[in-house]
């Protein structure tokens, strides 16, 4: 059924109104929206949506900020990390005797005479007499190394002229593990403090030319005649180390042969450890 928009006569078909003529057709374009684009300021009809590249300059802004952000904060730490590693910590206060050196001396000859007497003996140094007497044979070991040096340096010509004639073989060689001997000889100073049955080593050595200190912290004892030491913190300078970092040089360091032999006990000795303080060994 048909309704015309004038009358409201309805009849079932027709393009007019059976009532009062009306044609429908009038109705119905009438009922269509004008069209204002005419009137549209000619600025207004040249704009266009908001192209959709938009929202994505958007989103990688931020990312582009974040990675600058990244970028200049990893200098910053980096540049942290080399100020700490090359700050030397603060040595600990410890008393260093020329007396308690020669005590230390005594003690260890005469459990020397009485395990090759395969009597009973037991040795106890104090922190005092462990500094003395590292002290005392640290700088024996520095001047040795010095005169080893300067016989090295008056090498003969032969000698020489074998070192020079190789010089890309030396370089192209891979570099080789550092052993116990490459790190006394970079040691420079030794003190330790023993506290309770922990010992804790400050250890200044020489790198390129440049002072550097390192502490250890850790556990001494002896397993099957082999020295044996287990770290429990430890600072490169004034970084702290991360204990698996700490766990993997010392062991990579004591777990060579040529190494592991240099950590095997002397004749008589069967144990060593820390107790209350003091050194003891048995």
């Amino acid at each position: 059924m048909l309704t015309c928009p004038n009358c409201g006569y309805k009849q079932p078909s027709g393009d007019k109104c059976q009532k009062c003529s009306s044609l429908f057709s009038y109705y119905s374009q009438s009922k269509t929206p004008p069209d204002n684009s005419a009137q549209l300021p000619a600025a207004a009809q040249s704009e266009t949506p908001p192209s959709s590249t938009a929202p994505s300059e958007g989103f990688f802004i931020p990312w582009r900020t974040a990675y600058r952000v990244m970028s200049g904060t990893s200098l910053v730490l980096l540049l942290i990390v080399i100020f700490l590693i090359f700050h030397k910590a603060a040595p600990p206060q410890v008393r260093v005797d020329p007396q308690a050196a020669a005590r230390a001396a005594a003690k260890l000859s005469e459990a020397q005479t009485a395990a090759q007497q395969n009597q009973p003996h037991q040795v106890t140094l104090d922190s005092t007499e462990v500094n003395s007497y590292l002290n005392s044979n640290l700088q024996l070991a520095n001047a040795a190394a010095k005169s080893d040096a300067a016989s090295s340096a008056a090498g003969s010509p032969a000698a020489a002229a074998d070192s020079s004639a190789t010089p890309a073989a030396s370089a192209e060689a891979p570099a080789a593990e550092p052993t116990i001997d490459d790190v006394q000889s970079a040691v420079k100073d030794v003190k330790v403090n023993m506290v309770g049955d922990l010992i804790k080593a400050y250890v200044t050595f020489d790198f390129h030319g440049k002072d550097m200190s390192l502490e250890l912290d850790g556990h001494l004892s002896s397993e099957g005649g082999y020295l044996h030491f287990e770290p429990t913190a430890g600072e490169l300078g004034s970084l702290p180390l991360p204990q698996s970092t700490l766990d993997a040089a010392v062991d990579k360091l004591m777990s060579s042969p040529e190494n592991r032999e240099k950590m095997r006990l002397p004749p008589g000795i069967n144990s060593i450890k820390i107790v209350n303080g003091q050194v003891v060994v048995n």
